[in-house]
């Protein structure tokens, strides 16, 4: 199932109308384009030379495709905001040209926001922090829940809710992630550290040294906190239990430790972040919506 087979319908329909428009042509103008301003609700805020060099390349060969999908200004009568289309944008401009093509929609703020954010996600155009602030955006803004959110986007409710939990990290952290010198596997293991120093020293190290998230994990276990005969029993766990605990976390998206005594009873372990990350743990173990639970 693609990605926009799984958006909702009412964003489906938004999809549609403005970022595959089928205009009659009699519907597209051209404005100059300084009267056009960038989406001021856009999540993405990095833009490769690269990617812009190539798309003007393309557009400077084969003209315009497909226009531009502005909104009336609020602020002035003869300015238009961009609705869906900023790589084009952002190319045309590099190319000088005086006047674009567009459509005109009329499209709320929560709207535009929306359809930035989908945009960017069906290109994998997004860094994940991006993506979650997008997100709190959202959250912040119109009040949407987690669930509304990943209606909207086309994702499930946990992998909304693991994405949101990136805000969580040390800036020194975040800066890595989105320069793309962490992937978000390495951010969401050093989720467990509680000391920002230390997350911090384990974040550069892992992007010098070039960590798998394996590694991440290991290193995040060996803590001071953590280190000491507890250490030394680690080393000497059976691999099956390894086994199964790396498979609950690639699952949970979170820390799982599975202890074990000497008659093969134990316990396991299941680290959560606050209560929306208890919420998405709990739906993943169950199945059931915590709602329903609780009515």
């Amino acid at each position: 199932m693609s990605r926009r087979d799984r958006l909702g319908k009412g964003l489906g329909a938004l999809l549609g109308e403005y970022m595959e428009p089928e205009a009659d042509p009699s519907e597209i103008r051209r404005v100059p384009v300084t009267h056009i301003v960038p989406n001021p609700l856009q999540p993405r805020r990095t833009f490769t030379d690269t990617e812009l060099q190539e798309l003007s390349a393309s557009i400077h060969e084969n003209g315009l495709l497909q226009p531009l999908v502005v909104r009336p200004s609020p602020s002035a009568s003869d300015r238009f905001e961009l609705v869906a289309g900023e790589r084009r944008y952002r190319a045309v401009n590099m190319l000088g040209w005086s006047e674009v093509p567009v459509l005109v929609r009329d499209a709320s703020d929560e709207t535009l926001l929306v359809l930035a954010l989908v945009e960017n996600l069906q290109r994998s155009a997004l860094n994940p922090l991006e993506e979650a602030e997008g997100y709190q955006a959202l959250m912040d803004r119109f009040s949407m829940s987690q669930g509304q959110i990943a209606q909207a986007v086309g994702k499930s409710r946990p992998a909304v809710a693991n994405i949101l939990r990136l805000l969580n990290l040390p800036a020194s952290v975040r800066t890595l992630l989105e320069s793309g010198a962490l992937s978000m596997g390495h951010a969401r293991a050093l989720l467990a550290v509680e000391d920002e120093v230390r997350a911090g020293e384990l974040a550069r190290a892992a992007a010098r040294e070039g960590w798998s998230v394996r590694e991440v994990e290991r290193k995040v276990g060996e803590t001071p906190q953590r280190r000491g005969k507890r250490r030394r029993v680690t080393r000497q766990r059976d691999p099956v239990s390894l086994a199964l605990e790396e498979a609950l976390q690639d699952l949970l998206s979170t820390r799982v430790r599975i202890r074990q005594d000497k008659k093969g009873q134990g316990s396991i372990e299941i680290t959560y972040h606050g209560a929306d990350d208890f919420e998405r743990i709990f739906e993943l173990m169950t199945g059931r919506d915590v709602g329903e639970v609780l009515r």
